[in-house]
Order: C-alpha cells, then structure tokens, then sequence
C-alpha cells in the first residue's frame, strides 16, 4: 500500500502557492506517496483521513479567518504521528493567531529585512541526511527573520547584513530545522518566497529529503 501524502494550498497569492503545490506533488510521486492537492482547510476536518497520512505538506499564508477546529485536526494529526514538512510563509506564517500551531512548527516569520537581496544559506549540519553533502549556496529572496524554538534541531543558519534594520546585523539566523511533535516528525526551511526561488537546485533538495524525512 503506497504511503499517503496531503499537499494544502491557498491563503496569500504573492507566494504562488499552487505552482509550489505543482512542484511538489510530482516530487512526492516520483518518491512513492499517493498525493491528494487540495485547496480547503476542511480537510483537515477529516479526521480518519488525516489518521491515514503519512505526511502533510502546508502551503497556506496569513490567514487569521480558520476556525480553531481546522487548525486542530491538523495539530492532532501531526501529534499522532503525520509527518509535516514544509517551507517560508506556507508553514511558519500561516495562522498568526494560533499560537498552538507556531508552537508546533517551531517558529514564526516576522521580518524580511531589504526585501529581495542576496544572502547566502550555511550548511551547519553537514552529516544529516537531508543536508549532508550540500555546500553553502546564495539565495536571491526574502531573508527570513523569524521567532524560532531554542529546541529546534537547527541544519542550516544565515547571517543577517542588511541596510534596513543594520541593528540585526550579524545576527545568525536557523533557515532549516527539524523537531518533533508528539509522534509526529516537523521540517521546516524557511526558502522559498515564490515557486521560482526553488529553481536553486540545493533549496530544492533540501525541501525534497525534508519532505522525505519527515513523512512516517
């Protein structure tokens, strides 16, 4: 029986969320998951369905408008042992009042300071499996500034040098972690601002092996 995969798309547009979805969907094919796309956080309200997943991969940013029982059967699933995995503001700024989530994912965006620059992603874990044999590499995007969990297993890290806020400057900030929750394994990269940034192969085969290692 193939393992089950669930991909939930929607929220803010600007993050391109359903070409994200039709990156991934093949990538977890290829890898032997049934996918199921959908673009409802209903779903999440199926409760034997969300027990029969292997993992979950969120795309879905700012939106405060959920109701508390979505967003529970997604953090109930994911305590009883569904795999999460997922990247930028589709997983770490999706519910900004539900802090049972961010305390789930390990981590909520705040800032991105001079929006769209280059920055450069450090592998500070090279002999994990989802980074090992992955050289630093440069990133053209949103810098994540984030809130993050000290008990996040921290795999990759970037060192803020920016014109709007210098006061942050040398500030070295995770990008990559995973954590548990419950039963349930959680991955978290913080690249991929649109479905084009995931065109840097290395930012792609990180998201790829997280996906992976996440899912049960």
């Amino acid at each position: 029986m193939k393992k089950k995969a669930l991909i939930v798309w929607g929220g803010w547009d600007g993050h391109q969320p359903k070409q994200c979805a039709e990156i991934f969907g093949p990538i977890l094919e290829k890898e032997g998951f049934e996918v199921r796309v959908s673009n409802s956080l209903d779903v999440y309200l199926e409760k034997d369905y969300m027990e029969s997943l292997s993992l979950v991969t969120p795309i879905w940013t700012m939106d405060s408008t959920p109701s508390d029982k979505q967003v529970a059967g997604l953090i109930e699933a994911v305590k009883g042992g569904v795999g999460i995995a997922g990247w930028h503001g589709g997983m770490c700024d999706s519910f900004r009042n539900n802090t049972t989530y961010q305390f789930m994912t390990g981590g909520q965006w705040v800032a991105h300071p001079d929006n769209i620059r280059d920055y450069t992603v450090n592998i500070t874990n090279k002999h994990d499996p989802i980074t090992k044999g992955i050289p630093d590499f440069q990133m053209k995007s949103e810098q994540y500034y984030m809130h993050t969990d000290p008990g996040n297993e921290v795999l990759a890290t970037t060192t803020f040098n920016c014109l709007e806020a210098p006061w942050v400057n040398g500030t070295v900030m995770p990008v990559v972690w995973k954590r548990v929750w419950g039963k349930g394994r959680v991955f978290y990269s913080s690249l991929g601002h649109v479905a084009a940034d995931f065109d840097v192969p290395e930012a792609k085969e990180i998201q790829r092996r997280g996906m992976v290692w996440a899912a049960r």
